[in-house]
């Protein structure tokens, strides 16, 4: 997997190494309040770990670290990774950051990183983001990133909404990437 780069971030593949930093993220009940599986723990912080390692050797792609540039921490994660819903394989988004990151735009300008590489790198043909309709946050994250339209979608026993973006959607709005926080 080829590392990722924007002004103020640095994406790469998650490790074992990360499991500390990452667990104290994920184990924060307001970065997981909208997640399904609940706040993670060390065990659940690993498993996920080995599951992204997975998914990098099997598919080229999964969810990355992301580190913040100036003092080298990690912040969160952020990266597309294929996903059964409703019965068909899609590539879906995923991201959480630390909270202590939140309003600060790295959320924004990581998907957009990642879905340049998803469409332009590896010509995905769709990505899809799936959100609690009352996460109003990931909702201006998805908007910002050009994820407009959604339709609800059942998902592990959960209503959601379901945005997708395709490849060809993200190639005309290119003309918007000169704000999206991208190293040149």
């Amino acid at each position: 997997m080829r590392y990722l780069e924007t002004h103020r971030l640095r994406l790469r593949p998650l490790s074992l190494n990360d499991l500390s930093a990452l667990t104290s993220i994920l184990g924060d009940p307001e970065v997981m309040k909208y997640s399904m599986r609940g706040v993670f723990d060390e065990v659940a912080t690993r498993q996920f770990i080995e599951w992204c390692c997975t998914c990098y050797a099997a598919h080229g792609m999964g969810p990355m670290a992301l580190v913040e540039k100036d003092t080298n921490l990690l912040i969160g994660f952020c990266g597309v990774s294929p996903e059964e819903i409703g019965g068909v394989e899609e590539i879906m988004l995923g991201y959480r950051l630390a909270a202590r990151y939140w309003n600060q735009g790295f959320a924004p300008e990581a998907v957009k990183a990642v879905l340049d590489q998803a469409f332009n790198e590896k010509s995905l043909p769709s990505v899809v983001a799936l959100i609690e309709p009352e996460h109003t946050a990931s909702q201006k994250v998805a908007a910002k990133a050009g994820f407009d339209h959604f339709e609800i979608q059942e998902y592990h026993g959960c209503t959601l909404r379901m945005y997708r973006q395709t490849r060809e959607q993200w190639c005309s709005s290119k003309g918007n990437m000169t704000e999206s926080g991208l190293a040149s």
